[in-house]
């Protein structure tokens, strides 16, 4: 299986919904939160998960911490698919950022979930990412 590359904020609810994946830590790389940091440089095929920004716009949706990460052409060319958190609040603009970065690096957008993810989006997710690495 390929690895898990995931964005948190520091509310942590997409780590928390990583977490609940039960991936092996080898196989889980976070993009830094802070520039101070060094960059996250992937050296295998990767699905993305990240949450949505902007409140609600379409503006700002992806967060700039990960515009960066892939902006970088080495992590570019190894994603392979896009899973996001949203807001349901946020209405025609929820999981946005899996809808931009799935049209920029021509991956699917595999999966939606709501804040930090039910029982039920866990368990589809895992499902959906074993088939997905083992087709």
């Amino acid at each position: 299986m390929g690895s898990l590359v995931y964005f948190s904020s520091v509310s942590g609810n997409t780590k928390r919904f990583v977490d609940k994946l039960d991936y092996s830590e080898d196989s889980v790389h976070r993009i830094p939160l802070r520039r101070t940091e060094d960059p996250l440089v992937m050296e295998d095929e990767f699905v993305l998960v990240v949450p949505t920004y902007g409140g609600g716009t379409v503006k700002g949706a992806v967060p700039k911490q990960v515009i960066t990460f892939l902006n970088d052409k080495r992590n570019r060319t190894l994603i392979r698919g896009v899973i996001t958190g949203g807001n349901t609040n946020f209405g025609e603009a929820y999981c946005k950022a899996g809808d931009i970065i799935s049209a920029k690096c021509q991956v699917p957008h595999m999966y939606r979930f709501e804040l930090f993810g039910t029982p039920q989006d866990v368990d589809q997710v895992k499902q959906g990412l074993e088939r997905f690495w083992h087709n």
